[in-house]
């Protein structure tokens, strides 16, 4: 008997931890990410990496500032991938580049990143894909969705979708 209370309360108390432990956790399947991927680690393609990372976000705050779901902003990001390559595109040819972008969506694996308070864990997300050319340079990637990439923009007119972010992300992290 006295076994049988011992198991029953480490039962218990393990099902106590698991549960407040996950409690107010964002899964895996909650997020989308931005992963863009330079041509290669020469310092241009990785300063052009910057520059088109710069357009590609101001393009999608309009864009993915109402989205209310991951699913919404999935559906707007496959709505609008020529277009995203097209930005990419007009940045890569400003700066003399012939080679060209390519967005796709893709489910892939990320490390473990910090956003302020947010830690998202090592694992597998849905992501926006932006090869630059052959995309094997070392690479830039956020989060779209809720949108933690879109806090920093070059634009201080974008002033009014930042509000509407930190409202979208309060809201899920409950502060």
């Amino acid at each position: 008997m006295k076994y049988l209370i011992s198991f029953i309360t480490v039962v218990a108390i393990t099902l106590i931890l698991v549960f407040c432990g996950n409690f107010g956790r964002k899964t895996n399947e909650e997020y989308f990410r931005i992963h863009i991927r330079a041509n290669s680690n020469s310092s241009e393609d990785q300063n052009v990496k910057y520059d088109v990372k710069d357009e590609v976000v101001e393009f999608l705050i309009p864009l993915l500032s109402e989205a209310e779901t991951k699913e919404e902003a999935e559906r707007i990001m496959n709505e609008n991938l020529d277009k995203i390559e097209a930005v990419a595109d007009e940045v890569l040819k400003a700066h003399g580049f012939l080679y060209k972008s390519k967005a796709y969506i893709s489910f892939e694996e990320f490390p473990t990143r910090a956003y302020g308070d947010l830690v998202l864990e090592e694992g597998f997300y849905d992501a926006l894909i932006l090869a630059l050319g052959t995309g094997e340079g070392d690479n830039w990637w956020c989060v779209v969705y809720p949108p933690f990439c879109f806090l920093e923009t070059k634009n201080s007119e974008n002033y009014v979708y930042i509000s509407k972010i930190w409202e979208i992300i309060n809201n899920i992290i409950g502060k």
